[in-house]
């Protein structure tokens, strides 16, 4: 096929109405952000819905994207309350979110040991070593806290 033409229609989602949503397993997470006087409700509803879905993958996905999404609209007290996190954490996107927060924090933690080592007199190479941090990472830290100390 050398010539394809696609036509797309874009919705609105807070337009359509969140029955249309919880009609099929793909769109569920979406229920939530469709018109509905009480998102509340139609959370629950997604949720129910999710739990009765054999697959425990699919079912991890949907009630992970759900929780996101619902995020746009709703406290989190409010979706923690509704959504089954023991599902949700099953998902392959909760995990990855998950892995990326502990990455960055121990990546904070790995500056913060840098910057406290550094102030207390330590060889940059020495703390490269202690940190894991490279050579340059560790310069660019020393930098940060000598342009500090002139300010």
């Amino acid at each position: 096929m050398e010539r394809t033409r696609h036509e797309f229609d874009v919705i609105r989602l807070w337009e359509q109405p969140a029955s249309l949503f919880l009609q099929y397993p793909g769109l569920l997470p979406f229920a939530t952000l469709g018109q509905t006087t009480n998102p509340t409700e139609t959370l629950r509803q997604a949720t129910q819905i999710v739990d009765r879905i054999e697959d425990q993958t699919t079912q991890a996905n949907l009630m992970a994207a759900s929780a996101i999404l619902a995020g746009l609209r709703l406290e989190q007290n409010v979706i923690y309350s509704l959504v089954r996190r023991d599902i949700m954490q099953e998902s392959v996107i909760y995990r990855s979110i998950q892995e990326e927060a502990e990455a960055r924090a121990e990546a904070r933690q790995r500056r913060e040991i840098a910057n406290n080592s550094l102030r207390e007199g330590f060889p940059v190479e020495a703390v490269a070593r202690i940190t894991g941090l490279s050579i340059e990472e560790v310069q660019q830290l020393q930098q940060q806290l000598n342009n500090s100390a002139q300010s």
